[in-house]
């Protein structure tokens, strides 16, 4: 007779995990395994990391997934290194080589001038092995079939494209960049420039905002915590509002607070805009919004603890 599986008895988590992924799982798998170590019984990530790259991926646990969309969009910072001379089909090292190039003499000017045009609001076509959709079906699956794929250009934003240091044919370099944005196309893009090709040797995040100086933590030391029980797992996570710390907060009183869950206006001086409604004693209540009508109304409510 089959023993059934064991299951997890999942519990309720809620909070912001700055997490260090690995090399070699995707933004999901490092997500899951997280997941488990924590018993968490909801989850989700801020943005994927490709395989090959490593470091901060926030993620989020319990009612903090209401605000993971907001970190989607935010602007994050990279670095990257990128061999010259060799591309290949996925714009990283994990692709096959579809073309080598003669390294033309390059100095600092020549590869300032190149980088130049890639910083800004730049239009970017996206990489053909990328999770981006085409019929509700992921582009690198199609590509792996072998079907022919035509991407759009799309407009991002890139605030930083600089050179760092260079070893040989290979560039150090620091990105900044906005949603949306590959690192992987920004270096294809670069290599044309170059007249040589590119593809991304090793990638890493260093911040994605607001979390500028992050105290990231790795799967492995939280296997480690583990053995100590949840309560040592749970000090790590941060609350909520650390993801939403560039919007004003509104303190409401108990009628207030209890007005705003019931989904009515209130009266505010507080500028027009998204702000964070919190109790007088400090508890998230809700993502709010004030509008012309100078109306404070609830736009996603915390059921916390």
């Amino acid at each position: 007779m089959r023993r059934a599986k064991s299951r997890i008895p999942w519990r309720d988590v809620h909070g912001l995990l700055l997490l260090d992924k690995p090399y070699g799982l995707s933004s999901n798998q490092a997500l899951q395994r997280a997941r488990q170590i924590y018993a968490a019984a909801k989850g989700g990530h801020t943005g994927s990391l490709d395989p090959l790259a490593t470091g901060l991926l926030p993620l989020c646990f319990g009612e903090a997934t209401k605000i993971a969309g907001m970190l989607l969009g935010a602007f994050k910072s990279y670095e990257v290194e990128c061999e010259l001379g060799i591309t290949t089909d996925s714009g990283d090292s994990d692709g096959a080589v579809v073309e080598k190039r003669l390294v033309p003499d390059l100095d600092a000017a020549r590869i300032e001038s190149a980088l130049a045009p890639l910083r800004g609001c730049i239009e970017q076509v996206p990489p053909v092995y990328s999770a981006l959709k085409r019929g509700g079906e992921p582009m690198y699956r199609l590509a792996r079939r072998g079907e022919s794929i035509e991407i759009a250009a799309r407009k991002v934003e890139v605030r930083a494209f600089d050179l760092l240091a260079r070893h040989g044919n290979r560039l150090h370099l620091h990105v900044e960049c906005g949603s949306g944005t590959y690192v992987r196309s920004l270096v294809r893009d670069l290599g044309e420039a170059l007249a040589c090709g590119a593809h991304v040797t090793r990638l890493r995040r260093t911040w994605v905002e607001p979390f500028r100086n992050p105290v990231m933590v790795t799967l492995a030391q939280l296997e480690k915590l583990a053995e100590s029980g949840f309560d040592a797992l749970d000090r790590l996570l941060l609350p909520i509002e650390q993801g939403l710390v560039n919007y004003p907060v509104v303190v409401l009183d108990a009628p207030q607070a209890l007005r705003l869950g019931q989904g009515q206006g209130i009266a505010s001086t507080a500028p027009v805009g998204i702000c964070l409604a919190k109790s007088t004693d400090g508890r998230l209540l809700a993502l709010a919004e004030v509008g012309p009508d100078s109306r404070l109304r609830s736009v996603r409510g915390f059921n916390l603890p």
